[in-house]
């Protein structure tokens, strides 16, 4: 197989396989009353959930967002090259989506996750919880990012990229979770540069607020502001960069039995929540499931009052773009003739090519956690 018909071949499988101002508690506590009253407001009789449903390996998302993957995975211990120490037996190595042992590879041959692949006309948003994540892409940009840090790159008019989980524990078990986010670029930034950025852990804002019993909610904000607490700036050229958007994306931690009402965004604006981690919530008089997502009007304040369980919830909310959307895999534009012109440019010339001695790249074992930018620049965590 020649390495132009390796590539068509992955990209196909690609195609259907991916279809700190934290406040203290004496302060917040000393800021009730003013968070009561900014945040109590009065519900209206509307009928603020729009849809309940569950959740999946893959989130249904609205306008401006394309979807949301919520991956998991008990990765065993890593082994010399940073895979699975144990057998890989009956896997479908390079489509391997099933879960087997607690793990999938993905399309991982040796270490698990998505080796260089193409992607053009919109933004990716990744959010890793647990475990690390080795960036490399086509513009000489690289990476190690994890627990708790942000990756946010702009595909523009595109870029390949790998996203590969290195297991880099050999000594006990190197368990991932995260989210990846597709956030939808309008017309007129489908085509330009690609940009990537790292929002890490310890510079992401917190938002917290104490409820009248005591009980903590924090919001990490990794786009948009609730009250005076404003998210880092996003990349120039996103959705979110033009505050009229109101481009939310918020990561609730909420503890047993706090109450916390939602400020309201403005009419139009969609609102998406995912409970993700929990037992129950209570939202407009419904009980909540976890593990379900519900759609509900973004220009209401909401309520939410947690369970006897600690609970953790992901908001995705923004103004719609409003603009036809033509997506095949990788690629997100508006019309076929462009995504006709997207594959076309990536066979031709591989949106730049790859810099990397190979597509399943990964950094050394001890390199910590970095950010090497396409200028050169090197940010350095540990």
């Amino acid at each position: 197989m020649t390495k132009k018909e390796g590539r068509r071949g992955f990209l196909a499988k690609i195609a259907v396989g991916i279809s700190a101002l934290a406040a203290s508690p004496l302060n917040a506590l000393n800021k009730v009353m003013e968070d009561e009253k900014t945040n109590n407001m009065a519900v209206s009789n509307k009928k603020i959930i729009k849809k309940i449903a569950p959740l999946g390996f893959q989130w249904e998302t609205q306008d401006p967002f394309l979807f949301c993957v919520h991956h998991e995975d008990d990765f065993p211990a890593g082994n010399a090259d940073m895979g699975p120490v144990m057998p890989l037996h009956g896997r479908d190595l390079g489509n391997d989506f099933i879960i087997k042992d607690g793990f999938r590879m993905y399309h991982g041959k040796k270490v698990p996750g998505f080796p260089g692949h193409p992607h053009k006309g919109f933004e990716t948003i990744t959010i890793v919880r647990k475990g690390m994540v080795d960036h490399a892409d086509s513009i000489g940009a690289a990476g190690r990012y994890g627990d708790g840090d942000v990756q946010w790159m702009t595909a523009g008019k595109g870029v390949q990229h790998s996203e590969m989980f290195p297991l880099i524990h050999s000594d006990k078990k190197n368990p991932l979770e995260l989210f990846q986010i597709w956030l939808n670029l309008p017309a007129k930034s489908k085509l330009v540069d690609p940009h990537f950025m790292m929002l890490w852990s310890e510079s992401i804002p917190k938002y917290v607020h104490i409820d009248m019993q005591g009980n903590r909610l924090e919001v990490e904000l990794i786009a948009g502001k609730i009250g005076d607490t404003q998210a880092p700036a996003p990349p120039p050229n996103s959705w979110a960069a033009n505050p009229l958007n109101q481009l939310a994306v918020w990561n609730i931690h909420l503890s047993p039995n706090v109450v916390w009402v939602m400020p309201k965004a403005s009419e139009g604006v969609n609102r998406t929540l995912y409970f993700y981690q929990g037992e129950t919530i209570q939202i407009d008089g419904e009980t909540i499931k976890n593990y379900h997502a519900l759609e509900v009007l973004g220009d209401e304040p909401l309520e939410i009052r947690n369970g006897n369980h600690a609970s953790k919830i992901l908001v995705l909310q923004g103004k719609p773009i409003n603009e036809v959307v033509m997506q095949y895999g990788p690629f997100v534009m508006n019309s076929k003739e462009e995504i006709q012109q997207a594959f076309n440019e990536y066979h031709q010339n591989q949106f730049g090519g790859w810099p990397w001695p190979k597509y399943d790249m990964t950094h050394d074992r001890n390199a910590g956690r970095f950010a090497k930018h396409a200028d050169g620049s090197i940010e350095r965590k540990g």
